[in-house]
């Protein structure tokens, strides 16, 4: 039990960290005009491509790059982009609003909509990707960065991430619905231990009377007991860190970071979320790296590993559908900024309580997906309409769950615009 509940805290503060990654990037690419104009400009290009004339372009691809095959089912409607951008808005408003990764919800959604679960995942690093690229600025955190360390790092993350691309890429070629429950079965996992943690957290704070919201955690700058003993393990060569915090640095051996980035780039390859979402606990609260120096040298490996994922195992292999990715984009940017001007006026407990039902409803979505999996390849023998009912049942709840959230969070912020707007006056 206790496990379960060690790593549901350490799902959490994934979560958290990488809510404050995409409301960075966010913040950056919309407050700079020059790259407002590189992503409309990037933008019309795919729309119109993959929108306008998505039927006949296709007819004419082989299927590694993405022929009908790949792309099936999603490939054949033409309002995808726009429910892409819905998707993104709603991902964007949990991440905004709650302070913990709406980026877990991507996934389902789009697997949900009928997109193959390699499909999303590839998807979802490309859009984490083209996020990193037009939001980082890397000259300001440069001074944050161990150079030594970002590329140990990264050995690792790149070996993990080719690892992570293979396996979805295999399972894929071998079976299709493989691949789809593979890939479902992780985020059960995943979203399930994330989920109920943050049930129990909530209702926690309910009988103590705790008002604080994720956005409001505090990061401990102690190093950790793990991470005193890992440090304190002499495998040579030893990289030193932190030369800026204490006299002399910190050292610890090249074998835990490199163990670290694959840990780091398998989960970013095999899940689509980016390698920021478990970069930063595993930074401070395992390898002891003080959180200055994680922030820094987390906005620079993101770049790489879901650059190397997205391109290197997903899109030369026809499993990115760009224009998905580039309507998430738009729709996060967006749904960010409102989320977060949401904080404002709602307490922190309600906060908690709405990231709890978000996460369990993805939760509920992949698992009752699961059993129509497992049936078509031959693991249970349920009846074709009762697995279809209960996969139905996921989608409407997963659906009705995050529809509500978002309303809400809607009304409220056109119901308040004008307080809002004094505020910023």
């Amino acid at each position: 039990m206790k496990f379960f509940n060690e790593f549901g805290k350490f799902m959490m503060l994934s979560s958290m960290a990488h809510a404050r990654w995409e409301m960075e990037m966010s913040n950056n690419i919309l407050g700079n005009k020059k790259r407002l104009i590189f992503l409309l400009l990037a933008i019309i290009p795919i729309l119109i491509g993959g929108v306008v004339f998505a039927d006949q372009v296709a007819d004419k691809l082989p299927e590694i790059i993405g022929g009908k095959k790949t792309y099936c089912p999603s490939h054949y409607t033409n309002i995808i982009f726009f429910a892409s951008i819905a998707v993104g808005v709603v991902a964007g408003l949990i991440t905004g609003c709650i302070g913990a990764g709406g980026g877990f919800i991507i996934a389902p959604a789009l697997m949900s909509a009928g997109v193959k679960g390699i499909l999303a995942v590839g998807t979802d690093l490309f859009h984490i990707f083209a996020k990193a690229i037009m939001g980082s600025v890397l000259h300001k955190k440069l001074g944050n960065i161990s150079v030594s360390l970002a590329a140990v790092f990264l050995i690792g993350s790149l070996g993990g991430a080719t690892v992570g691309g293979t396996v979805n890429r295999a399972l894929f070629e071998k079976n299709p619905v493989l691949s789809d429950a593979f890939i479902t079965s992780i985020y059960v996992v995943m979203l399930g231990l994330l989920g109920f943690y943050a049930l129990t957290d909530f209702l926690s704070s309910l009988k103590t009377g705790k008002k604080t919201s994720p956005h409001e955690a505090k990061i401990a700058e102690e190093i950790p007991n793990l991470g005193k003993k890992i440090q304190s393990i002499k495998i040579p060569p030893m990289i030193t860190f932190d030369e800026g915090i204490t006299p002399g640095g910190r050292k610890i051996s090249w074998l835990f970071l490199v163990f670290a980035g694959a840990l780091v780039g398998l989960a970013a390859s095999i899940m689509g979320v980016g390698g920021g979402f478990i970069t930063f606990p595993v930074f401070v609260y395992v390898l002891g790296v003080s959180s200055m120096t994680t922030v820094g040298t987390d906005i620079f490996q993101i770049i790489f590993t879901a650059g190397y994922s997205g391109i290197g195992q997903y899109a030369i292999y026809g499993f990115i559908f760009y224009t998905l990715a580039m309507g998430m984009l738009l729709g996060s940017l967006l749904g960010v900024q409102i989320g977060a001007l949401i904080t404002k006026l709602v307490p922190g407990i309600y906060i908690r309580g709405f990231y709890a039902m978000a996460v369990l409803a993805g939760f509920t979505n992949r698992i009752f997906a699961l059993p129509a999996k497992l049936r078509d390849l031959g693991v249970i023998s349920i009846s074709k309409d009762m697995v279809n009912m209960i996969d139905q049942a996921g989608i409407i709840i997963f659906f009705i769950v995050l529809g509500a959230f978002t309303a809400w969070v809607l009304w409220i912020f056109f119901s308040k615009i004008s307080i809002l707007m004094e505020g910023h006056r």
